[in-house]
Parts: structure tokens; C-alpha cells; sequence
């Protein structure tokens, strides 16, 4: 399993976007028991807190220990590094299991298999993604281009499950329909620039011994940022659905 995100795992928790409120609701709506839930691929812990304040307990896991290490603290919140596909948790143990922008990563069937002996009958499974942010369309013209053209190589093949919108992703649960939601945020060129750090494409073109890239694509940008901040908006895609058993 990768791990393609330990080496930025403090521009990580800085700079990623939080999910909006209408998407936990929307989860949450759809499962009947609030016991234990299990936030997979946790990253930074931003969605196992958010579960933290509506179950008794929730488990939250990654195989990086640097990103737990950066992990938001909560009481009834268990970080644990474990990989995705062979946890130590108990057969049927969760009414809901989460993955928020990491399931490309390991949609297989050891992974799946592990879903179903963990969950209990009629637990809901939940993962979404966000795909390309949107600004204004002379910007978004540029951030596709040094996207594709830049450190488009250096993308992982899982990468192309994010740019579908996780429609070709495998999927072996039975699925509930779930409206598009979407990221709003006002940024500074600062933070867009510091969220481009957080990219594991970006990651692996430095650790090729490639020239630093963010103040090429900045240099561009900054003639078309109009103002101290700019409105962000990320497009967010889920996949939901019961684990029968």
C-alpha cells in the first residue's frame, strides 16, 4: 500500500480543505445505529472528528505515522497505524466505515474483503473525493496545464479514479444515490500555493531532483489573482452504499 503522504504530512493538515457539514449529514442520515465508525485512511483526522461528535467511538487509521502524528485529538477519537487492507479490529464491529480522498488508493478486494468482516449487517460504507479546484477561468486554465503538463507525470495511475469522479472506481456495495457537494473557500495566493505543496505529484517531482515548480505556476497566476482573497471552489464526488453480509 503507498504512502505518498508522511513527507508533507504538516502541509497536509494545514493546508488540505475540510469537508462541508452537508456531506456528514447526508452520511449520517443513512445510517441506523451510531455505535463505532471507522474513519480509513484518516490522514490528518479532519472527518474522524467530525464522526468523533455523533458516535460513541470512532477508530480512525493510516499507515503514516507522521499523519497521525499530526492527527486532530478528540476523546472518543483511537488513532492507530494500520494499513487499510489487515486491520486488528473484531469481525462486525462498525455501523459505518469513511474514506475521505484516499480510497483510488487501495479499491481492491483484500480491501473490500476487510470492510465486510469488520462491519456489521447493513453498515454503510461511505467515500468520497474532490477533484480539480476551480477559480476563475483564465486560473483555471493555468493550474490545468501545469496539472497535465507539468507534474502530470509524475501522477500515481490510481490518480485517474479522482479525474472520473470516482465513477469507474470498483464499488461492490449496494448503492445509495448521493447529490454532488461541493468545497467553497476564500484563499490567499499564499494558501493555494501551500495547498499545491500538499500534492503527491508534487512530492515526487522535487524528489527527482526537479527544479521547484510553485513559483513558476505562482508567477503566472499572480497577474490574473484580482484580489487579497479569491474565492476556491472544489468539486466533491462520493460513492455510498450498504454492506450486506
Amino acid at each position: 500500500m503507498k504512502d505518498n503522504f508522511s513527507a508533507q504530512a504538516d502541509l497536509y493538515a494545514k493546508y488540505r480543505p475540510r469537508y462541508p457539514q452537508e456531506l456528514f449529514d447526508f452520511v449520517l442520515r443513512q445510517v441506523s445505529n451510531k455505535k463505532w465508525a471507522w474513519d480509513c485512511a484518516t490522514g490528518n483526522g479532519q472527518s474522524a472528528k467530525v464522526l468523533a461528535g455523533n458516535f460513541e467511538k470512532v477508530y480512525a487509521t493510516d499507515i503514516s505515522s507522521k499523519q497521525i502524528d499530526h492527527a486532530e485529538p478528540a476523546s472518543n477519537i483511537y488513532y492507530s497505524v494500520q494499513p487499510a487492507d489487515k486491520t486488528d479490529f473484531d469481525n462486525d464491529s462498525f455501523d459505518l466505515v469513511t474514506v475521505s480522498q484516499a480510497l483510488h488508493w487501495f479499491a481492491n478486494d483484500e480491501f473490500y474483503a476487510e470492510v465486510k468482516r469488520v462491519s456489521k449487517p447493513l453498515s454503510v460504507f461511505a467515500a468520497w473525493s474532490y477533484s480539480l479546484l476551480n477559480v476563475s477561468p483564465d486560473i483555471d486554465k493555468l493550474i490545468v496545464d501545469y496539472y497535465r503538463n507539468v507534474i502530470g507525470p509524475y501522477w500515481d495511475a490510481e490518480r485517474k479514479y479522482v479525474d472520473d469522479e470516482y465513477k469507474t472506481i470498483f464499488f461492490p456495495f449496494r448503492e445509495i444515490p448521493s447529490p454532488r457537494f461541493e468545497m467553497n473557500y476564500y484563499w490567499t495566493i499564499e494558501e493555494l500555493a501551500g495547498y499545491f505543496k500538499t500534492w503527491s505529484a508534487f512530492q515526487k517531482f522535487i524528489a527527482a531532483s526537479n527544479p521547484d515548480p510553485i513559483p513558476g505556476i505562482m508567477e503566472q497566476i499572480r497577474p490574473h489573482w484580482n484580489d487579497e482573497m479569491m474565492k476556491i471552489s472544489f468539486p466533491l464526488h462520493m460513492r455510498i452504499g450498504y454492506v450486506d453480509k
